[in-house]
């Protein structure tokens, strides 16, 4: 089971910006295809964002795309995802998901579920 932690949430008003972190326990995120999801209270989760193994690749959900940029860090072994004018509809809780056999465009889909199950996540409010 591949084991992540997501951090970073938090409460911030319309507009704002936030910064989530994705790091691994046991593992190195540097070697991983990383994608972030996020589900809202009565709605399916959804693919926000995924980036490459070799970050010559990104995904993007259109409902985010030019407002949210996804990275690696690998001195840090971490992947950040800046959420930049955050809209009320961006509110729930954000998931980050690691896999080495798969791809870009094979993660980021709505149905995709990791090895294991999905982390505690990280809560993400905007609120005025």
């Amino acid at each position: 089971q591949l084991n992540v932690v997501e951090s970073g949430g938090g409460l911030v008003q319309p507009g704002g910006s936030l910064r989530l972190s994705c790091a691994a326990s046991g593992f190195t995120l540097d070697y991983y295809v990383v994608g972030w999801f996020r589900q809202a209270p009565g709605r399916e989760r959804e693919a926000v964002s995924c980036i490459s193994i070799n970050n010559d690749e990104t995904y993007y959900a259109e409902s985010v795309k030019g407002r949210f940029t996804i990275s690696r860090d690998n001195a840090k072994h971490l992947v950040y995802l800046q959420m930049n004018s955050l809209k009320p509809e961006d509110t729930a809780v954000y998931y980050c998901a690691a896999n080495q056999l798969t791809t870009v465009q094979t993660m980021c889909v709505p149905t995709y579920t990791p090895f294991g199950s999905w982390g505690r996540g990280t809560q993400v409010t905007v609120s005025p």
